[in-house]
């Protein structure tokens, strides 16, 4: 079993405590990628649609920005450069979008992870912001379901009072996942640039007016959404799977983190991997559910708004966005 971990690199330039990331100028070769540029004004930062008859909203708490080094840390560094350039990605920063997904479905309203808060990048944390633009009153908020603990997932749970912000809601997360956060020492058994995913995880869990429902393999959150065990990324790691009308969506979290990466070179693990081994083979096994039953997916750190689907190609896979309707 490998295991791996966050470069201190990546560490210094996530960390709720750490300046935000100082961009390097763009090379010769981030110029040719990078053709198309942000707008003056923001883009719309949500996306509705319909899966059979359940409302679903994709809504974007900002992006992150890190080292597209810790993208493919187990392959040829020149033939990850290579994989990047061909998809007209930067070679030096990894733009990675966050999209939360809030599914409306009878009396419930989910809201899939909550996001980085103001304790970690300065691009992240809009989520609040983002549901108030999507007409979404955030105290509707029904069920929280929480793939993982990393601080983009959980580190919003909290505000400047250190209570949990959506106090009526239900909270839910996975027992594996939790007892490995909480677990005694855990702090003082990690290298030092991991300590503070392990304190924000901690006091995340810990929030006031949080009462957790531990989840496992299966457990039905409200009637046509559950999750399922995708460990690897993080040991509890969970993704959420949505059913109605014969359609389904798997909500990935980040048991898929790269949308063209994760899909045509599964094998391929970036440095916020936990257990490599494990990453691949669940990837492997969502790649194959999703294509051979025609699911829909929604990648948490896909361009937004994330959603598409899988489809076979030869021995490999690929990821085919969703049509744009209005």
């Amino acid at each position: 079993m490998s295991i791996f971990r966050p470069s201190r690199r990546e560490i210094l330039s996530l960390a709720a405590t750490a300046p935000a990331l100082a961009l390097p100028a763009l090379s010769a070769s981030q110029a040719r990628a990078q053709t198309l540029g942000a707008p003056a004004a923001a883009n719309p930062a949500h996306f509705r649609f319909q899966l059979g008859d359940v409302t679903l909203t994709v809504v974007s708490d900002g992006h992150l920005e890190v080292p597209a080094n810790g993208l493919g840390i187990n392959a040829d560094p020149a033939e990850v450069t290579a994989f990047l350039e061909s998809y007209f990605l930067s070679t030096e920063v990894n733009y990675s979008h966050t999209n939360h997904l809030v599914i409306e479905t009878g009396e419930a309203t989910v809201l899939v992870d909550v996001g980085s808060g103001n304790r970690f990048q300065p691009t992240s944390g809009r989520l609040l912001d983002n549901l108030d633009s999507a007409g979404i009153d955030a105290g509707a908020i029904t069920h929280v379901v929480i793939t993982h603990a990393h601080p983009d997932h959980i580190w919003g749970i909290r505000d400047d009072f250190d209570e949990a912000i959506f106090p009526d809601a239900a909270y839910y997360i996975g027992g594996t996942e939790r007892d490995f956060w909480l677990q005694d020492g855990l702090v003082n058994t990690v290298p030092t640039e991991m300590q503070q995913f392990v304190v924000g995880a901690v006091n995340s869990l810990n929030v006031e007016g949080a009462d957790w429902s531990l989840m496992a393999d299966g457990t039905e959150i409200v009637p046509g959404v559950r999750v399922i065990d995708t460990p690897g990324h993080t040991m509890g790691h969970m993704s959420v799977v949505i059913e109605s009308g014969g359609k389904q969506l798997i909500a990935l979290g980040d048991s898929m983190n790269h949308a063209w990466m994760s899909t045509v070179r599964p094998e391929w693990v970036s440095g916020f991997d936990m257990d490599a081994d494990l990453t691949v083979a669940t990837r492997k096994r969502l790649l194959d559910m999703a294509a051979t039953d025609r699911m829909a997916v929604l990648g948490y750190h896909f361009p937004f708004p994330g959603v598409g689907h899988i489809a076979r190609d030869g021995d490999a896979f690929r990821f085919v966005p969703a049509l744009w309707q209005w």
